[in-house]
């Protein structure tokens, strides 16, 4: 056998023997994440109802629908992007720090957990809206916050 092949054998046996101390430190580093996260975050965990958020105060926002693209195209809040809830950390780049982030789903479920991954990842900015799609509709959309503090009519 070649010196070289002989190396790469070496280096190719060791890799797979460090491969599971390699695995279970990164999964140690990534439980710690999250503990340390839980333990930070505040109750709710980043999560806004519809009528939290004045009509005026869309616009500042960088809206994410974290359903699929065929979700998205039958109709979505006006302004989102779509980014799959799957893809949200491989696209964490396109998502500002700088500015309220707004995540949803369906029911908010999925986006919940894209919202868990983003904030442990560093996204202090990031709300995931309760209810998703569905509430934010039934609510009244944009105009939720305006009808949760409207008079009563009898």
């Amino acid at each position: 056998m070649k010196p070289q092949h002989l190396a790469l054998a070496a280096l190719t046996a060791a890799s797979l023997w460090l491969a599971p101390a390699a695995h279970a430190d990164n999964q140690a580093i990534a439980v710690d994440e999250m503990a340390a996260y839980l333990e930070f975050v505040d109750y709710g965990g980043g999560v806004i109802f519809a009528e939290q958020i004045p009509k005026d105060e869309w616009p500042k926002m960088v809206v994410i629908d974290a359903r699929d693209a065929g979700q998205f195209a039958k109709g979505h809040i006006p302004g989102a992007i779509n980014m799959d809830w799957r893809q949200v950390l491989a696209q964490r780049n396109t998502i500002p720090k700088d500015k309220p982030v707004l995540i949803y789903c369906n029911s908010g479920s999925l986006s919940a957990q894209a919202g868990f991954a983003l904030r442990v990842a560093g996204w202090d900015n990031l709300r995931i809206l309760q209810g998703g799609m569905e509430e934010w509709k039934a609510k009244g959309g944009f105009d939720a916050a305006a009808r949760a503090t409207a008079p009563a009519r009898h």
